[in-house]
Order: structure tokens, then C-alpha cells, then sequence
């Protein structure tokens, strides 16, 4: 059972009475009354022939409370598509399909591009960022819950928990985070989230300017950062903007940062087990695996702490490379006694062997910042792109449409 424990500064709701999911989810039909509710479902096509994307479609059709399910469907080609119709055709629910490689919405990409405001990189992030301007352009829903498509633990009660603190309407939650023991096979796993993203906060909470540590604070008191879950009201799609690379969740958190107070966001407990495909370390290719994301992820940081006045030289990133790694060792001290009193593996070679490479990717992603001045990482927020393409939303609309039309019976 969780522990009831507030940590941060920002709102946790636990797991404390493993509430029956038919319960949550008898409340969630009376709230979807007044709040229509959906889902957003970025995915690859090769997670339709995977093990984990079929068990959570056969879930979500069970759900009673979803007004919409989107899907955003990367790297198909147009029978791939049609066969991604019949997939998902077994959802009772209303459900659509952004076939972003396919004519209609790469024409709408390329017409962007010219005006500079589309997504610079293919990834999750661009993905989402379309699937989010969809909401916008139907207005079917209000409340929005978003998960990865690669869970292998996956049960609907994970949805249901997501979205009921932006569901709830006696409750003021614009945003909510998912958060859960990354535990499987006798194994603690997320790696990048225990020896990257926490010890380098920490780090950078002793090596940055004072005015930063609000800012720091915040993103420390989120249990799980880089998870791909999470919920929000329809309002916030408009003025978001996203990181394309593998970025995205911090970017998505700093941007809560940015436009909410801290009593508007929570995080929640939605999974006792939780695991998914694992990305390869990557030890001697920084353009994969969790190399590069590594490097993203701290780019990421980088950027919003430039953002908040803080200057960085190579220096700089050499003292917050060393002080990093001194934290990070100390805490795979702290995840192998923990490993050890639950009866789990840990391997401290590994452990060691991952954080000497984040360590390196410390200094990489500070000389990619500094000697990028001027990129633009972050795709455009929906109001920039309708301020200079009125019709947008409607023309994106229509583009999943007519791909819905033309081949939902071929």
C-alpha cells in the first residue's frame, strides 16, 4: 500500500484503498456528462502487431465513460493504415485516426513547414503535438488522457486513475502526471529516470542561481518525471509548447510550470506494475537508445533553465558534470540496499556503467547547447499556428476525415 506522505511542492494523490475500478469508473460516466472524456493514443505501426497495444485496445473497449478516442499513427503506409482501421475498428467508442504519413496530412506538414511552424523532427513528440491540435479542431471532449502504447502491464483502471483528477469537476486540476514503481522480473528498472533526471536536479540545485530553485523543486517533486502518462483539460492545447525529441515530458512539465500554479497540477498514482518495451542503453551510439535520449532529456533542462537567466559555459557544465556524478553514486548505493530488503536484482556494474555514460551525456548536451544558440527546439503553440493559418484546425479535421471515409471500407 502507498504511503499518504505529500512530498514537494507539488499535489500527490495516492493509491491508499484500491478502490474497485468500477467504482472510479461509475463516477467517470456521471462526470463524462457534463466533461466529455478521450483519449490519446500515440503509436507506431509495428505496436499493432506488438504483445502490449491489442491488450489495451481490449480494455479501452471496455471502458463506458470515453466520448473520443484519437489516435496518432506513425510510420505506416497506406495499407498499414487501412489494416490500423480494422485494429481499432473494434472500439465502440467515437475513435480517429491521424495517419500522419499519409498525403492529405504530410501536404498539410509541408504547407507548415513553409511558415516554419512545423515539428523540425518525426518522433512521439510531433505526433502528440497533431493528435492535440485534433482535440482542438473537434471540440468533442474536454478532459484529455494520454498514454504510451507499449505497456505490457496495462489495465484500465491505469485510465481510469489518469484521468479522474481533470475529470472530476468539483476538483481545480488543469494538468495531472501518472506515476508508478517502474518494478518487473525481479528488477528495478527506469534507469534514466533514477540515475539521470533526479541526481542531475539535484546537481543542478547546487551549481545553478538561486532564482532557478523554484523551478527545480518543482520538477524534483514529481515521482516519475519521464512517464509517458498523463491528463489535462482541452484549454491547455492552445498556448503548450513541446519539445519534438525525447524531451517531451520535461518539456510538457515545464510548460505547466510556466503557465499554472502549482495548485492547478498534481501527479497520481495509477499502476502498482508498470512495464513497457525497454530502449537499449546505446553505450557507444549517442544518436539511440537512452544515449540520446540522455542528451535530450538534459537539453531539455538546459533550455528552460537559460529561459530563467542562467548562464552557461563549458566550465559550468564540467562542474555540474562532476557534481552529478558524486550524487548519482550515491544513489545506486540507495536503489541496491532497496533491491536487496525487497528481494530484487540490481546489478551496481551496470548501474555504475549507465551513470558514467549520462555523465558524458552531461557534456555533450552543454556543448550542443552552446554551440546551438539559436535552435528552436519547441513545435509552435496552436494559438501561434491559427494566428497564421486561420483555418488549420479545420483543415486538419478534414484531412483525417476524408483518410477516415476514403479507406474505412477498403
Amino acid at each position: 500500500m502507498a504511503d499518504f506522505y505529500q512530498n514537494g511542492i507539488t499535489t500527490t494523490l495516492h493509491n491508499l484503498s484500491k478502490r474497485p475500478v468500477e467504482e472510479l469508473e461509475n463516477e467517470l460516466v456521471s462526470f463524462a456528462e457534463k466533461r466529455p472524456l478521450a483519449v490519446l493514443l500515440p503509436s507506431l505501426f509495428s505496436e499493432l502487431e506488438g504483445e502490449a497495444l491489442p491488450n489495451i485496445i481490449d480494455h479501452i473497449a471496455k471502458v463506458p465513460y470515453l466520448n473520443e478516442v484519437v489516435i496518432g499513427l506513425d510510420r505506416a503506409n497506406e495499407e498499414q493504415y487501412k489494416h490500423a482501421l480494422k485494429f481499432f475498428g473494434k472500439l465502440p467508442q467515437h475513435h480517429r485516426i491521424l495517419w500522419n504519413d499519409g498525403p492529405r496530412l504530410k501536404a498539410l506538414d509541408e504547407e507548415l513547414a513553409q511558415l516554419g511552424l512545423a515539428p523540425k523532427e518525426m518522433g512521439k513528440g510531433r505526433n502528440v503535438w497533431y493528435c492535440m491540435g485534433y482535440i482542438l479542431a473537434t471540440g468533442r471532449s474536454e478532459s484529455v488522457a494520454l498514454h504510451d502504447c507499449d505497456i505490457l502491464t496495462y489495465d484500465r483502471s491505469l485510465l481510469a486513475r489518469l484521468i479522474y483528477p481533470v475529470a472530476n469537476p468539483h476538483f481545480n486540476y488543469e494538468f495531472c502526471k501518472g506515476f508508478y514503481a517502474r518494478v518487473a522480473d525481479g528488477k528495478i528498472n527506469g534507469r534514466v529516470s533514477r540515475l539521470l533526471v533526479t541526481p542531475l536536479l539535484r546537481a543542478l540545485k547546487r551549481t545553478v542561481d538561486s532564482t532557478s530553485s523554484e523551478y527545480l523543486d518543482f520538477m524534483d517533486s514529481f515521482r516519475y518525471s519521464l512517464a509517458g502518462e498523463f491528463s489535462f483539460r482541452r484549454d491547455v492545447l492552445n498556448d503548450i509548447r513541446i519539445p519534438s525529441d525525447w524531451g517531451l515530458e520535461i518539456g510538457v512539465l515545464s510548460e505547466m510550470h510556466r503557465n499554472y500554479s502549482q495548485n492547478r497540477l498534481c501527479q497520481v498514482d495509477i499502476a502498482e506494475n508498470y512495464d513497457h518495451k525497454h530502449q537499449d542503453l546505446s553505450m557507444h551510439d549517442d544518436q539511440g537508445g537512452l544515449s540520446k535520449m540522455s542528451i535530450d532529456i538534459t537539453k531539455a533542462l538546459f533550455r528552460k533553465l537559460a529561459t530563467q537567466g542562467n548562464t552557461f559555459s563549458t566550465e559550468s557544465f564540467r562542474t555540474l558534470k562532476a557534481t552529478y556524478f558524486r550524487i548519482a553514486l550515491d544513489f545506486i548505493e540507495m536503489y541496491h540496499n532497496d533491491a536487496v530488503m525487497n528481494g530484487l536484482e540490481l546489478d551496481i556494474h551496470n548501474e555504475e556503467k549507465a551513470v558514467e555514460m549520462f555523465a558524458e551525456n552531461i557534456m555533450k548536451a552543454g556543448q550542443s547547447f552552446l554551440d546551438n544558440s539559436m535552435e528552436t527546439p519547441f513545435i509552435p503553440s496552436w494559438n501561434r499556428v491559427q494566428s497564421a493559418m486561420p483555418n488549420v484546425l479545420e483543415r486538419l479535421k478534414d484531412a483525417v476525415e476524408q483518410d477516415y471515409n476514403e479507406f474505412k471500407e477498403a
